[in-house]
């Protein structure tokens, strides 16, 4: 491990807790972008002890990537989770080995499963039906599958009964995904679903899980992160550029090739790292369904052992539009769309202004803390300022990034009441940047959880950083941002 080293060693540099009494509305004029980045660099200078470069952690570790060789979690292409393996390094790093973990942005329930299967019971919260259907359904191939539903699977990829099947369902479709498939996609999906209505209630789950795993694969469509890419087959007109995503899978072989895999994997007595090699680890999860601000607030007090999560970053990413495909296909309409959006954590431009005292009156100490954190509010102030100028290219991100800390801050408080004493927070998170701001999101939400309950042991910094996106590339380079790994623990 190497720290970042300062420019120059501050007098209270071990002392990072500083009182910040000090709100935009004391500021005479606008703030600038030299303001924010003077306070950036005083901050950094103030952090540089725990803000260490740790050479074990890469990219692939802290995303999806890693996960691709691994049974089970391969299934369904969750680009937005971390690695099991992330899970592992952690909780055997810091010596958990048993007790409650949390997630609170479960996700697909990476974290949950790796503690299961590291002696752990888990619990986790998450909003989005995609990201619970994900997990239900490995919690029925940790429990409950039996020899003879794995048969019925084999039977489904050696026979394709689908193809001689005469009825056929509805695909249920969005606004934003009408036109996704070919045609003859569309009937194909149709038949597979009215094929299987005649298996058992699990053998249905894993089906229809197949099914929600192609998806993107045999559609016209790519997920972007902020928005579905439209490949120009669609007929639907995206932006000035065409757009060819490459090869569009025809649906049988798309389906028989991802059940060839769960077959596989479910067969296969040769990946003991894995849930389903040699005995059956089965992890005892409970799921809460729903959002993470009105959920927490329900959990017990001082009952988890450890957090480990990784929550929605502040850079505009749209779960309910990159997962809208699979959104569909489980049913859910217009309204619950919209309902979903607003419910997130705010994290999109879509997002509108909650509020937090309606909510939970109990909110008064993480708003106050936010409203007197220098940093936050400099930041806030400057993309204010450059909303009324006309300089941002979208007029909702002050209003983003003001509903993401304010919300991560009461998120934080709500931590800290449900954790044991001395039990640690494990987050990964990235640091973004708006109209040329660097805006460490690393740095002021560990100094807001120093005031919520937490202290930090270190913030552990990947060795190479993330780069700009396209519209800021052109003025800012490759300037690389911080992607970390908070380690907080509960005084």
């Amino acid at each position: 491990m190497e720290m970042i080293e300062p420019s120059l060693s501050p007098k209270n540099a071990r002392k990072r807790t500083v009182r910040l009494d000090l709100t935009h509305s004391d500021v005479a004029s606008p703030p600038s972008l030299e303001e924010v980045d003077k306070l950036t660099l005083l901050a950094e200078r103030r952090w540089s002890e725990k803000l260490v470069v740790e050479k074990d952690l890469s990219r692939s570790l802290v995303s999806f990537q890693a996960n691709k060789g691994r049974a089970v979690y391969r299934w369904f292409k969750f680009k937005e989770a971390f690695s099991a393996s992330l899970v592992e390094y952690l909780l055997s790093r810091y010596r958990i080995s048993n007790g409650v973990l949390l997630d609170p942005f479960a996700g697909s329930g990476t974290a949950l499963f790796a503690a299961g299967n590291h002696g752990m019971r888990a619990e986790g919260i998450e909003l989005l039906p995609i990201g619970q259907r994900v997990i239900t359904t490995k919690q029925l191939l940790d429990w409950d599958i039996q020899p003879r539903d794995i048969g019925r699977l084999e039977f489904w990829l050696k026979e394709h009964p689908w193809k001689q099947h005469t009825g056929t369902k509805k695909i249920n479709e969005l606004r934003i995904t009408r036109d996704a498939y070919p045609k003859s996609t569309l009937v194909a999906m149709g038949k597979f679903l009215s094929a299987f209505e005649g298996e058992n209630a699990r053998v249905q789950d894993v089906l229809t899980f197949a099914l929600l795993c192609v998806l993107e694969s045999i559609s016209f469509t790519r997920k972007d992160g902020q928005y579905l890419r439209w490949d120009h087959r669609s007929g639907r007109r995206q932006g000035k550029k065409s757009f060819d995503k490459g090869e569009v899978l025809s649906f049988d072989k798309a389906i028989h090739d991802k059940l060839q895999q769960i077959v596989d994997d479910l067969q296969s007595a040769d990946i003991p790292q894995d849930l389903f090699g040699g005995v059956q680890a089965k992890t005892e999860i409970s799921l809460h369904t729903g959002s993470c601000l009105a959920l927490l607030p329900k959990l017990k007090k001082n009952h988890f052992d450890c957090i480990v999560t990784s929550p929605p970053y502040c850079n505009r990413y749209d779960y309910t539009r990159t997962y809208a495909l699979e959104l569909a296909l489980l049913g859910v309409d217009e309204e619950a769309l919209i309902r979903f959006r607003q419910d997130m954590l705010s994290c999109t431009v879509e997002n509108r202004a909650k509020d937090l005292l309606a909510l939970n009156k109990k909110w008064e100490a993480p708003i106050t803390v936010c409203n007197e954190h220098v940093l936050l509010q400099t930041v806030l102030g400057y993309l204010e300022d450059q909303k009324k100028q006309e300089l941002l290219n979208n007029n909702g991100i002050p209003r983003m990034v003001r509903g993401y800390f304010y919300e991560m801050a009461c998120v934080i408080a709500e931590c800290a009441r449900v954790l044991k004493r001395g039990a640690p927070l494990m987050m990964v998170n990235d640091n973004v940047r708006y109209a040329g701001a660097s805006v460490s999101v690393d740095i002021i939400l560990s100094e807001i959880a120093e005031r919520l309950g937490f202290e930090t042991d270190q913030i552990l910094v990947l060795p190479s950083g993330k780069g700009n996106s396209s519209q800021q590339m052109g003025s800012h380079g490759r300037d690389p941002l911080r992607k970390c790994v908070y380690v907080w623990r509960k005084i």
